[in-house]
């Protein structure tokens, strides 16, 4: 009884491994290429569901449905204007023919390896033909719109006959005409950072540190000018409300002197005896106070009204 048991459980085993050798499933998201002994056999499955397949002999090989993702290692490119500039792209992509991408690439890994070549040879090609300004430019710009300040900047005004946008579809076109027999749709392609190499972009940096330090200076001495025009102006200003107003205080002293000359005169010929007096008390107000001591002749003027008043 045990010994029957024992080979129900070993036939149990070896049906299930046949069993998990035989079926296989595909997700939305996968299409798979049988293969025997290596080579292909049948049709590509790309129909989500159960499938089966002859156990132990055969094998499955899957692969994605979904977009993927090329990112291509920076490059040194010479434009055609000889500028060193590194170049980094970025690609999707997808597999399109399955059966053909097995035998042509065998896996991503390949694929990846190939379309490295393919791209970056492409890119460098394309940038060889054009000079920076296409690549880093669509479109043109309105000579109006664009303040001019040195000579870097006056660059942005050149006119370009092709532009990024249109080098770029142009590297996509040709590097997917290279795919196409190899079961692959390239979807896009973006030229993701372009960079001066080092030597070149130290370089520019100094060029364009000077030059926003002439633009700092040309303002700090436009500043400086209208400075000293402002503070002009302003002593001007004040020399000419001082003198107006030294004008003015002199006129009033005038009229002033005027007014007391014309009382003065008008105060002698009513009576000439009491002018005289309270001028004498005038000058003796100027002259003395409580602590002053004079030693004065019976005949000095000063003595004369007081005498009067004996």
């Amino acid at each position: 009884m045990s010994r029957i048991t024992t080979i129900q459980i070993v036939v149990a085993i070896v049906l299930l491994v046949v069993l998990g050798q035989t079926a296989y499933t595909v997700n939305e998201i996968e299409q798979v290429i049988i293969t025997q002994f290596g080579d292909p056999v049948g049709d590509p499955v790309v129909t989500p569901g159960l499938h089966f397949k002859v156990p132990f002999i055969q094998r499955i090989n899957v692969f994605d449905k979904r977009f993927l993702e090329w990112d291509g290692n920076p490059n040194q490119v010479p434009t055609r204007d000889k500028r060193f500039i590194w170049v980094d792209t970025y690609a999707r992509w997808r597999i399109t023919d399955p059966l053909l991408f097995f035998q042509r690439l065998r896996d991503e890994r390949g694929a990846q390896s190939r379309l490295d070549d393919i791209l970056d040879g492409e890119t460098r090609n394309a940038v060889a033909r054009h000079d920076l300004i296409e690549l880093v430019r669509s479109t043109n710009r309105n000579a109006e719109d664009v303040p001019i300040e040195s000579e870097e900047e006056a660059v942005i005004l050149e006119t370009i006959d092709r532009g990024r946008q249109k080098i770029t579809r142009e590297i996509l076109e040709t590097a997917a005409g290279r795919t196409a027999d190899l079961g692959i749709e390239l979807l896009d392609l973006r030229l993701k950072r372009i960079n001066y190499v080092e030597e070149v972009q130290q370089d520019v940096f100094a060029r364009m540190i000077a030059e926003r330090q002439r633009i700092a200076e040309q303002f700090r001495s436009e500043g400086q000018g209208e400075s000293a025009r402002i503070h002009g102006e302003r002593e001007r200003e004040l020399a000419q409300i001082q003198s107006e107003a030294y004008r003015e205080a002199e006129e009033l002293r005038g009229q002033a002197d005027a007014e007391s000359a014309r009382i003065y005169a008008d105060s002698y010929n009513r009576d000439a005896d009491f002018y005289a007096f309270t001028k004498s008390l005038e000058t003796y107000e100027l002259t003395m106070d409580a602590s002053t001591l004079f030693i004065l002749g019976t005949d000095n003027e000063l003595l004369r009204f007081v005498e009067g008043t004996r």
